[in-house]
């Protein structure tokens, strides 16, 4: 018995034997539908983002107090993105098992 090898593009066959998909989700569609899901992730990036970005510049500028203060709300803002995609991870379990 023979077994047949796998070609490298088989998934591009595969997708054409399929037939188009009615129903695809364009990138932007699905960074609002996760968005709404559980908004508080993209908020603490941002948050984490910018006290980053703003305590950098502040360093470069010589105001090393201010640096401090931000690098230290950056850890904030990084567990309370951490703490949110743990709460939205569980509160996803919990619709499925129901």
């Amino acid at each position: 018995m023979a077994q047949e090898v796998p070609q490298d593009l088989d998934w591009v066959q595969l997708r054409r034997e399929m037939g188009a998909v009615a129903d695809v989700e364009s990138s932007g569609d699905k960074f609002i539908r996760k968005f709404q899901a559980n908004p508080f992730v993209p908020i603490g990036c941002l948050g984490t983002a910018g006290a980053l970005s703003y305590g950098l510049w502040c360093f470069k500028t010589g105001r090393s107090k201010m640096s401090q203060r931000m690098m230290r709300l950056r850890i904030f803002a990084q567990g309370f993105t951490i703490t949110a995609l743990v709460a939205g991870v569980v509160m996803t379990a919990g619709k499925t098992m129901h």
